[in-house]
């Protein structure tokens, strides 16, 4: 069996105050993702949320797996997908779509069959894949990188001067409440997501690429007032509960993908939380 999976439960902000490093990375760091051969996911008490990856050598057929209780995985939910590797196509229900490195592919509810292929089996294709619940069925349907609508956010001088595409999002594709993009670090910036803000009607996935070998990004979240922190690396994922900030530095610049789902699908809906009043 191809697809493998694991299981994160909700916690509590009071909670997360007394873990330690070790049950902080436990909780909410995503660290099993691009292994070649495999499907690997992560299935979230936060929203329903699953997270996860397919390298594929040879095919990979996805499959539906227990916490689902369903016939086939995308029976009542929909799903966004992201090539960060090598030229590679997703076969949907007999439909092949060309992914190229940076593409973007939405899958909606109802689709039975979906087949991740590389085109070259040396250098493979590398998928990063999130899933949301659904209750319609929308048009699957590609995104390239110059497809996204971009947003250029920050300055040099606060270094955080980022380019954010938005791909998997309202006005580009329809979606029940999955959203997804790409924000890019220019050189010189290493901050993400500053000022940093919560959203409690979302909760929000990070997959960090692009970190150079020998360099990390240092991930904050939790409650403005109580926050913690997370060493990540490159082709690492974290979770950001709804109640949690979700923002972090590298020590270069480097390339994130933010996945969400929630309450709604308003994508300025968030409270700010002052750089000065974070503690």
């Amino acid at each position: 069996m191809a697809t493998s999976y694991e299981t994160r439960y909700a916690s509590s902000p009071e909670a997360v105050k007394k873990y330690d490093t070790t049950a902080l990375r436990d909780e909410f760091l995503i660290s099993n993702l691009m292994e070649k051969g495999k499907i690997n996911l992560t299935y979230t008490h936060y929203d329903r949320y699953i997270a996860g990856s397919a390298v594929p050598g040879k095919p990979l057929k996805l499959e539906t797996i227990d916490p689902l209780k369903a016939e086939y995985f995308l029976e009542r939910r929909e799903m966004g997908i992201i090539n960060v590797g090598q030229n590679g196509s997703v076969e949907v229900d007999g439909t092949t779509y060309s992914m190229g490195h940076k593409d973007a592919l939405y899958i909606g509810m109802g689709a039975k069959e979906v087949i991740f292929k590389s085109e070259d089996e040396a250098q493979p294709a590398q998928y990063y894949i999130n899933s949301a619940p659904a209750h319609k069925n929308f048009p699957t349907k590609k995104v390239s990188l110059q497809d996204a609508n971009k947003l250029e956010l920050g300055s040099l001088e606060t270094a955080n001067h980022r380019t954010v595409n938005q791909m998997i999002i309202g006005g580009i594709v329809d979606t029940c409440q999955l959203q997804m993009g790409m924000t890019e670090l220019k050189a010189g910036s290493v901050w993400n997501t500053m000022p940093a803000h919560v959203h409690d009607r979302r909760m929000e996935v990070y997959f960090y690429l692009d970190v150079p070998e020998g360099q990390s990004v240092c991930h904050f979240m939790g409650q403005p007032q109580e926050t913690r922190h997370i060493w990540m690396q490159n082709h690492e994922a974290v979770i950001s509960p709804p109640w949690s900030i979700h923002c972090g530095s590298g020590t270069s610049n480097y390339t994130f993908i933010w996945g969400m789902a929630g309450e709604n699908l308003d994508y300025g809906d968030m409270d700010v939380a002052k750089i000065t009043e974070l503690r």
